[in-house]
C-alpha cells in the first residue's frame, strides 16, 4: 500500500510540508488545474508539479484528474481528436514518472452533494447528501453547492439537452470507445486508468450513470481487459449504493483496483448520507473489513484518505481539510500495517 494525500497545487491551503509530516505519507495526488478540458497539458507545467512534491519529499505517482470532456461522453464527432489529446497527456505524464490516473465518466455533473457544511452533534462540519432536497431543484435554474460556477445556465441548458438523446447503453459504449483509443497510449508507458465511480451512484436529472455497481463495473472490464483498465475503488460513492457489497467487491475487483479512495458514511435515510471520519465505528461501512478484504485479495496500490469531517476550527475547503484528513491516513495506516502482518 501506498499512502498519499490530495494537494489541489500551489492554491492549495495545505502546504506540501504539512502534507509530508504525516506519518507514512509517501506522494500527493494532484493535477494541472489551469488548462481548459480537452487541451492538452504542456510538459513544463507537468514538470514544475513534480519538481514541487520531489523537493517536499513526495511522489507524484498519481494524478486526479485529466477530465474527460463532455463531447467524449456524448460521442460527437469531435471526439477523436479530443481522445487523441487525452492519449498525448498519457504520454506526456509518462515522461515523468506517472503510474496512475483516476478520471470519472459522469455527464455534466461529477459529485453531487446538498450541503457542504452539515453541522454535526460533535460540533464539526461534513458533507452531506438529502435526495428529496436535490430532486425539487430545477435543473434548468439550478443552484447547487460546488456547482453554481460551474457552467452559466446556457450552458448547463444546452448540455441536459443534448444528454436527452444519450441512453445508458449509448454513453457505456462512448466509455469503451474512449478507452479503447487511450489504451494503446497505456501499454506505451505502463500508465493504469483507475476509474472513480458515479457519485452518488444512481442518475440525477435525467441523466445517465453507468460505474456504480458490481455488474456495471464487472461489465466495462469485460469490454475492455486490458489490465489498464481499472477502478478507483472510493469507497464512499460506491457505499452510498446501499446494495453495492464493498466487502465482497474489494475482493472480486482488487486486481483491477489501482486506486482506492477510503471514507466513511453514515446513513440518513433511503438515498440520503452525511460523510463521517474515518473509522469504522463512526457511520455505516465496515473500514475495516474492506481493508481486509483488499489486503487478503492481493491490493498494494494506491491509497489516500477521501473526504473528511472539517474539524477543530480549521475552515478550509469542505472536505479537504487538514486536520481529519491526517487523521484518518493515521488510522488507514494502522489498519494496513495490521492486516498485512497477520497476513505474512
Amino acid at each position: 500500500m501506498k499512502m498519499t494525500f490530495r494537494w489541489y497545487g500551489e492554491g492549495d491551503s495545505i502546504s506540501l510540508q504539512y502534507i509530508k509530516q504525516i506519518p507514512n505519507m509517501q506522494g500527493v495526488v494532484t493535477a494541472v488545474y489551469d488548462v481548459p478540458v480537452g487541451d492538452v497539458w504542456q510538459e513544463e507545467k507537468i514538470a514544475k508539479l513534480k519538481s514541487a512534491c520531489n523537493a517536499a519529499g513526495l511522489a507524484m505517482d498519481v494524478i486526479e484528474s485529466v477530465p474527460v470532456h463532455e463531447d467524449i461522453k456524448l460521442g460527437k464527432p469531435t471526439r477523436d481528436a479530443l481522445i487523441a489529446n487525452y492519449a498525448q497527456n498519457i504520454r506526456n505524464l509518462g515522461k515523468y514518472g506517472v503510474k496512475c490516473i483516476c478520471y470519472n465518466f459522469m455527464p455534466v455533473f461529477d459529485w453531487l452533494r446538498t450541503d457542504l457544511r452539515h453541522k454535526n452533534a460533535d460540533g464539526s462540519t461534513s458533507l452531506s447528501y438529502d435526495h428529496e432536497a436535490l430532486m425539487r431543484l430545477d435543473p434548468k435554474n439550478l443552484h447547487l453547492p460546488g456547482w453554481d460556477e460551474s457552467y452559466t445556465s446556457d450552458q448547463l441548458n444546452g448540455l441536459l439537452e443534448e444528454y436527452k438523446s444519450v441512453s445508458h447503453e449509448k454513453l457505456f459504449a462512448n466509455l469503451v470507445y474512449f478507452l479503447e483509443g487511450i489504451m494503446p497510449a497505456c501499454e506505451e508507458t505502463g500508465i493504469d486508468m483507475a476509474i472513480h465511480p458515479d457519485d452518488p451512484p444512481w442518475d440525477m436529472f435525467g441523466l445517465p450513470r453507468v460505474v456504480g455497481s458490481e455488474a456495471g463495473i464487472r461489465r466495462l472490464f469485460e469490454a475492455v481487459p486490458s489490465s489498464h483498465n481499472g477502478l478507483t475503488f472510493c469507497t464512499g460513492s460506491l457505499g452510498a449504493g446501499r446494495e453495492n457489497d464493498l466487502v465482497k467487491m474489494a475482493a472480486e475487483f482488487a486486481p483491477r483496483i489501482h486506486f482506492a479512495h477510503i471514507r466513511q458514511l453514515r446513513y440518513a435515510g433511503k438515498k440520503d448520507f452525511c460523510e463521517a471520519g474515518h473509522l469504522t465505528a463512526a457511520g455505516d461501512l465496515d473500514i475495516y473489513s474492506i481493508v481486509k478484504s483488499l489486503v487478503d485479495h492481493g491490493f498494494d496500490g494506491y491509497v489516500r484518505p477521501d473526504h473528511g469531517r472539517n474539524i477543530w476550527g480549521e475552515d478550509g475547503k469542505p472536505g479537504y481539510g487538514l486536520y481529519d484528513r491526517a487523521l484518518g491516513a493515521a488510522y488507514l495506516n494502522g489498519l494496513f500495517e495490521a492486516i498485512e502482518k497477520e497476513k505474512r
